[in-house]
C-alpha cells in the first residue's frame, strides 16, 4: 500500500524550503526502522520530519474530524483517503500556499529526487518513475484524479475484496467539510513544522 501513492505533496510542502528536507519528507513512507539507517544525515532529517508530521496529524482535531466524515463502510481506509483529499486541496489552492506555480514546484521536486536517486529506497525509485510519467503531484488538483487514484489503489495494491474502491465518493459527498478541515489542519501543521525547523537552528 505505501509503495503506491499517498500524500506526497503535503509532506513536501510542510518540509519547507530545504531540498534535502523536502526529499526526505517525500520518501518518508518508504523508509523503515531507526534513522539515519542507510540514508545521508540530511535526508534522514527530512524523513524524521515526515514521521513527526504523521504523528501530529493523527492527533489533530481537524484530521480526526475528516476521518470521522468517512462512511462506516470505508472507515478502515479513512487515513488513506484523508491523506489524498488533503493533497487535492493543497494542489487546488496552491496559489494560496506556494511561492511559485505548482507545475514549477513539482518539476523541481522531481529534479531533486533524480539528482539524489542513488540514495533513495528502491521502492521509491519505482514509484518515482510512475509519479513523473503520470505527473501525480500536478494531477491532484482534480477530483477525477483522486477518484482514479483511490480506485487503482484498491484494485492493484490492497488485498481483495476491499471497500476502498469508489472512495472518491466520500470526497464528493462532503467536499466542503473536508475542505474546511484541510484549511484548519494545514495552517496548524505549517506552524508546527516551522517550529521544528527553527529549533534546529537554535
Amino acid at each position: 500500500m505505501q509503495d503506491w501513492i499517498l500524500n506526497f505533496l503535503a509532506h513536501a510542502w510542510l518540509a519547507g524550503e530545504g531540498a534535502e528536507d523536502r526529499l526526505g519528507a517525500l520518501i518518508g513512507d518508504f523508509v523503515k526502522g531507526p534513522l539515519p539507517g542507510l540514508l545521508p544525515t540530511d535526508l534522514a532529517a527530512g524523513v524524521e520530519l515526515h514521521r513527526r508530521v504523521d504523528s501530529y496529524a493523527d492527533d489533530h482535531p481537524a484530521f480526526q474530524r475528516s476521518r470521522g466524515r468517512v462512511s462506516r463502510e470505508r472507515r478502515r481506509y479513512a487515513g488513506i483517503m484523508v491523506d489524498m483529499f488533503y493533497d487535492h486541496f493543497l494542489a487546488l489552492h496552491w496559489d494560496h500556499f506556494g511561492r511559485e506555480p505548482l507545475a514549477d514546484y513539482v518539476a523541481e521536486l522531481y529534479d531533486q529526487a533524480n539528482q539524489q536517486i542513488i540514495h533513495l529506497p528502491p521502492t521509491f525509485r519505482r514509484t518515482l518513475s510512475y509519479m513523473q510519467e503520470e505527473n501525480w503531484l500536478l494531477s491532484y488538483r482534480t477530483t477525477d484524479a483522486i477518484v482514479l487514484t483511490l480506485d487503482r489503489l484498491a484494485h492493484y495494491r490492497l488485498r481483495q475484496p476491499n471497500r476502498l474502491g469508489g472512495g472518491g465518493e466520500e470526497l464528493l459527498a462532503d467536499y466542503r467539510g473536508y475542505e474546511e478541515d484541510f484549511f484548519e489542519f494545514i495552517a496548524d501543521a505549517r506552524r508546527y513544522c516551522d517550529g521544528l525547523l527553527a529549533a534546529r537552528l537554535a
